[in-house]
């Protein structure tokens, strides 16, 4: 039967009639938001999945809610991250399904632990290091997908590769937050580009508009302004639920009709079309964003970062 996939699906709609008993996942920042309902309709499908978030008390008590299994992961921490990559791999041989989920947006300037501008630190460089330490976990699984979460945020800027940390040029946090997720569109097409031939396909995602702790950086004259809600707190309802926002990330982790469509942009569980200048409504994906070459530019130079702060780190 044909499914018809739009804005206002939910991720249990998106996953029914998945079958993922046998397979694993991961969800980071899964004890919250559309996370927890990636996470929830991946166990729904049958999937053994672990939420992967820094507040391990939390993640552990949603885990325990939900069915699922929780391991500390501080995404803006290289050390934090190989923990968690060693605690995860020597538990399981294989990893089926990687949604990385977890972002900070629009917060006042911060560095990580590392020194790395925190929202490219912590949105790119942090998935980044986990997918790439992950990757003989991926392998093995004989077919895995990857998903990044991306955002129409994306639109904002592209890497600006001569001034990633702001070092130049004053500091604007949705100029910072949209070359982070600019990063994590990339990194799908980069990811793609790379491991195909070893049964990893890899996708970027933009789950919509949702109010979640995402938010927590804005002022609510800020959200107010842009329309996100009214003078009287009712949100704008042109917003998804977070069963709704959920959907294409599901959707890109487990749908069969997207086998060998790896690389691209998704979004209201469908492919984005590419726009070649700025789109008069937020909606599609920026050429600069798929790009092949930027991704390949992008993939080294996190590379080059990483090493430099923690030599030997992906040996």
């Amino acid at each position: 039967m044909t499914q018809h996939f739009g804005y206002r699906t939910t991720a249990l709609e998106a996953i029914k009639g998945i079958d993922l008993r046998g397979k694993t996942a991961i969800v980071t920042g899964g004890y919250s938001g559309i996370g927890i309902e990636t996470a929830k309709a991946l166990i729904e499908a049958g999937a053994a999945v672990t939420i992967a978030c820094r507040d391990l008390g939390r993640a552990q008590e949603t885990a325990a809610k939900i069915g699922a299994d929780a391991l500390a992961l501080d995404l803006g921490c290289l050390a934090s991250i190989k923990q968690f990559a060693q605690a995860y791999s020597a538990s399981q041989p294989a990893l089926h399904i990687l949604v990385n989920n977890a972002a900070v947006m629009a917060c006042p300037h911060d560095t990580t632990s590392d020194g790395f501008e925190l929202q490219f630190g912590t949105n790119h460089l942090g998935h980044y290091a986990l997918t790439r330490l992950l990757l003989p976990q991926l392998k093995n699984a004989d077919g895995a997908r990857v998903v990044c979460l991306s955002s129409t945020g994306h639109l904002l800027s592209p890497v600006v590769f001569e001034d990633i940390q702001f070092e130049q040029r004053r500091y604007d946090p949705w100029l910072s937050y949209g070359q982070a997720k600019t990063a994590n569109s990339l990194m799908a097409v980069a990811m793609q580009q790379r491991y195909q031939a070893e049964g990893i396909e890899a996708f970027a995602v933009h789950p919509g508009g949702i109010m979640t702790s995402l938010q927590r950086h804005m002022t609510q004259s800020d959200i107010t302004s842009r329309g996100w809600v009214d003078a009287e707190g009712n949100i704008n309802e042109r917003f998804k639920s977070v069963a709704e926002g959920a959907s294409t990330s599901t959707w890109a982790a487990t749908s069969p009709t997207l086998n060998g469509l790896g690389g691209s942009y998704l979004e209201d569980c469908g492919f984005a079309t590419i726009h070649r200048s700025q789109p008069s409504a937020p909606s599609g994906v920026m050429h600069y964003a798929v790009d092949v070459n930027l991704a390949e530019q992008l993939w080294t130079l996190s590379e080059t970062l990483i090493e430099t702060k923690m030599p030997g780190y992906f040996a």
